[in-house]
Protein backbone atom coordinates (compact mmCIF):
# COMPACT_ATOMS: atom_id res chain seq x y z
CA UNK A 1 0.00 0.00 0.00
CA UNK A 2 2.65 2.39 1.03
CA UNK A 3 4.49 1.80 -2.46
CA UNK A 4 1.56 2.45 -4.11
CA UNK A 5 1.00 5.93 -2.61
CA UNK A 6 4.66 6.42 -2.99
CA UNK A 7 4.54 5.66 -6.36
CA UNK A 8 1.70 7.62 -7.23
CA UNK A 9 3.33 10.28 -5.93
CA UNK A 10 6.58 10.05 -7.38
CA UNK A 11 4.52 9.95 -10.99
CA UNK A 12 2.50 12.58 -9.93
CA UNK A 13 5.42 15.01 -9.26
CA UNK A 14 6.88 14.09 -12.22
CA UNK A 15 3.88 14.82 -14.92
CA UNK A 16 3.84 18.60 -13.22
CA UNK A 17 7.62 19.23 -13.46
CA UNK A 18 7.11 19.90 -17.51
CA UNK A 19 3.91 22.31 -16.35
CA UNK A 20 6.04 23.94 -13.96
CA UNK A 21 9.41 24.50 -16.00
CA UNK A 22 6.59 25.92 -18.95
CA UNK A 23 4.86 28.15 -16.31
CA UNK A 24 8.74 29.59 -15.27
CA UNK A 25 9.62 30.00 -18.97
CA UNK A 26 6.46 32.01 -19.55
CA UNK A 27 6.74 34.04 -16.15
CA UNK A 28 10.24 34.75 -17.31
CA UNK A 29 8.84 36.11 -20.51
CA UNK A 30 6.14 37.91 -19.27
CA UNK A 31 8.45 39.92 -16.57
CA UNK A 32 10.43 40.98 -19.40
CA UNK A 33 7.42 41.81 -21.86
CA UNK A 34 6.52 44.07 -19.05
CA UNK A 35 9.67 45.40 -18.04
CA UNK A 36 9.94 46.54 -22.25
CA UNK A 37 6.18 47.98 -21.62
CA UNK A 38 7.51 50.10 -18.36
CA UNK A 39 10.68 51.09 -19.69
CA UNK A 40 8.90 52.54 -22.76
CA UNK A 41 6.02 54.53 -20.60
CA UNK A 42 8.71 55.61 -18.16
CA UNK A 43 10.70 56.62 -21.30
CA UNK A 44 7.97 58.47 -22.92
CA UNK A 45 6.68 59.96 -19.54
CA UNK A 46 10.07 61.91 -18.94
CA UNK A 47 10.56 63.46 -22.29
CA UNK A 48 6.90 64.76 -21.63
CA UNK A 49 7.09 66.29 -17.88
CA UNK A 50 10.41 67.71 -19.47
CA UNK A 51 8.42 69.57 -22.45
CA UNK A 52 5.61 70.61 -20.45
CA UNK A 53 5.45 69.20 -16.94
CA UNK A 54 2.60 67.04 -15.54
CA UNK A 55 -0.31 68.09 -17.92
CA UNK A 56 2.01 67.57 -20.90
CA UNK A 57 2.76 63.75 -19.40
CA UNK A 58 -1.02 63.06 -19.32
CA UNK A 59 -0.89 62.49 -22.96
CA UNK A 60 1.11 59.73 -22.86
CA UNK A 61 -0.99 57.52 -20.51
CA UNK A 62 -4.37 58.50 -22.30
CA UNK A 63 -2.77 57.90 -25.56
CA UNK A 64 0.45 56.23 -25.86
CA UNK A 65 0.26 54.00 -23.01
CA UNK A 66 -2.50 51.63 -25.10
CA UNK A 67 -0.71 52.24 -28.06
CA UNK A 68 2.34 50.92 -26.33
CA UNK A 69 0.50 47.49 -25.29
CA UNK A 70 -1.04 47.28 -28.76
CA UNK A 71 2.69 46.99 -30.54
CA UNK A 72 4.14 45.11 -27.62
CA UNK A 73 1.05 42.54 -27.88
CA UNK A 74 1.15 42.83 -31.55
CA UNK A 75 5.50 41.62 -31.93
CA UNK A 76 5.20 39.30 -28.77
CA UNK A 77 1.76 37.31 -29.52
CA UNK A 78 1.08 38.22 -25.77
CA UNK A 79 -2.00 40.02 -24.66
CA UNK A 80 -0.56 43.50 -22.72
CA UNK A 81 -2.85 45.56 -20.75
CA UNK A 82 -2.87 47.71 -17.29
CA UNK A 83 -5.79 47.55 -14.44
CA UNK A 84 -6.23 49.13 -11.30
CA UNK A 85 -8.85 48.79 -8.62
CA UNK A 86 -9.16 52.55 -9.17
CA UNK A 87 -8.90 52.94 -12.96
CA UNK A 88 -8.56 56.07 -14.50
CA UNK A 89 -9.75 55.26 -17.90
CA UNK A 90 -12.55 53.30 -17.72
CA UNK A 91 -11.14 50.37 -20.27
CA UNK A 92 -8.78 49.68 -17.73
CA UNK A 93 -11.70 48.17 -15.26
CA UNK A 94 -10.78 45.22 -13.74
CA UNK A 95 -12.07 41.79 -14.94
CA UNK A 96 -13.44 39.56 -11.78
CA UNK A 97 -10.45 37.46 -11.54
CA UNK A 98 -7.88 40.72 -11.77
CA UNK A 99 -9.89 42.23 -9.42
CA UNK A 100 -9.30 39.50 -7.06
CA UNK A 101 -5.47 39.33 -7.71
CA UNK A 102 -5.47 42.97 -6.88
CA UNK A 103 -7.30 42.40 -4.06
CA UNK A 104 -4.82 39.49 -2.67
CA UNK A 105 -2.37 42.18 -3.87
CA UNK A 106 -3.49 44.92 -1.10
CA UNK A 107 -3.90 42.10 1.57
CA UNK A 108 -0.08 40.96 1.19
CA UNK A 109 0.96 44.87 0.89
CA UNK A 110 -0.61 45.37 4.12
CA UNK A 111 0.99 42.49 5.39
CA UNK A 112 4.10 43.63 4.85
CA UNK A 113 4.97 42.58 1.57
CA UNK A 114 6.72 44.99 -1.14
CA UNK A 115 4.41 46.13 -3.71
CA UNK A 116 8.12 45.68 -6.56
CA UNK A 117 8.09 41.72 -5.51
CA UNK A 118 3.76 40.70 -6.08
CA UNK A 119 3.15 39.08 -9.61
CA UNK A 120 0.49 36.60 -9.91
CA UNK A 121 0.30 33.19 -12.38
CA UNK A 122 -1.88 30.61 -13.52
CA UNK A 123 -3.11 28.75 -16.55
CA UNK A 124 -6.80 28.19 -17.11
CA UNK A 125 -8.92 27.28 -19.93
CA UNK A 126 -11.21 29.93 -21.82
CA UNK A 127 -13.17 28.89 -24.81
CA UNK A 128 -11.75 25.75 -25.22
CA UNK A 129 -7.85 26.97 -24.45
CA UNK A 130 -5.48 26.93 -22.42
CA UNK A 131 -4.40 30.40 -21.08
CA UNK A 132 -1.69 31.54 -19.15
CA UNK A 133 -2.14 34.39 -17.31
CA UNK A 134 -0.07 36.27 -15.55
CA UNK A 135 -0.06 39.75 -12.96
CA UNK A 136 2.87 41.92 -11.59
CA UNK A 137 1.64 44.82 -9.48
CA UNK A 138 2.71 48.59 -10.21
CA UNK A 139 4.45 50.71 -7.55
CA UNK A 140 2.82 54.02 -7.25
CA UNK A 141 6.16 56.06 -7.68
CA UNK A 142 7.08 59.70 -6.81
CA UNK A 143 6.61 60.99 -9.95
CA UNK A 144 3.78 59.43 -10.07
CA UNK A 145 1.94 61.47 -7.70
CA UNK A 146 2.11 64.65 -10.15
CA UNK A 147 -1.41 62.94 -11.61
CA UNK A 148 -2.22 60.11 -8.84
CA UNK A 149 -1.89 62.00 -5.43
CA UNK A 150 -4.26 63.25 -3.28
CA UNK A 151 -4.61 67.07 -2.28
CA UNK A 152 -1.10 67.66 -3.84
CA UNK A 153 -1.97 67.61 -7.37
CA UNK A 154 -2.17 70.83 -8.73
CA UNK A 155 -5.06 72.53 -10.22
CA UNK A 156 -4.18 72.67 -13.95
CA UNK A 157 -4.00 68.84 -13.62
CA UNK A 158 -7.08 67.97 -12.05
CA UNK A 159 -8.87 70.25 -14.78
CA UNK A 160 -7.25 68.19 -17.42
CA UNK A 161 -7.75 64.48 -15.83
CA UNK A 162 -11.63 65.78 -15.36
CA UNK A 163 -11.57 66.45 -18.86
CA UNK A 164 -10.08 63.65 -20.29
CA UNK A 165 -11.29 61.06 -17.32
CA UNK A 166 -14.67 61.91 -16.15
CA UNK A 167 -15.11 58.60 -14.22
CA UNK A 168 -11.51 59.11 -12.93
CA UNK A 169 -11.20 56.96 -9.79
CA UNK A 170 -6.90 57.17 -9.52
CA UNK A 171 -5.95 59.50 -7.38
CA UNK A 172 -5.78 59.38 -3.55
CA UNK A 173 -2.37 57.41 -3.63
CA UNK A 174 0.40 57.63 -1.70
CA UNK A 175 4.38 56.38 -2.85
CA UNK A 176 4.70 52.74 -2.60
CA UNK A 177 0.76 51.83 -2.82
CA UNK A 178 -0.13 49.87 -5.41
CA UNK A 179 -1.67 51.30 -8.14
CA UNK A 180 -3.04 48.87 -10.35
CA UNK A 181 -1.47 45.66 -12.28
CA UNK A 182 0.19 44.91 -15.50
CA UNK A 183 -1.86 42.04 -17.36
CA UNK A 184 -0.43 39.45 -19.54
CA UNK A 185 -2.58 36.18 -21.12
CA UNK A 186 -1.00 33.99 -23.54
CA UNK A 187 -2.82 31.31 -25.41
CA UNK A 188 -1.47 27.92 -25.69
Amino acid sequence: MKIRILTTAVLAATMTLPAMAGNQENIMEARKIIKQFATQLKGELKKAMKEGGPVNAISVCNDKAPKIADDISASSGWYVARTSLKPRATANNPLPWERKIMTEFEAKKSAGADPKTLDYSDVVEEDGKKVFRYMKAIPTGKVCLNCHGGDNVKPEVVMRLKSLYPSDQARGFKEGDIRGAFVLKKTF
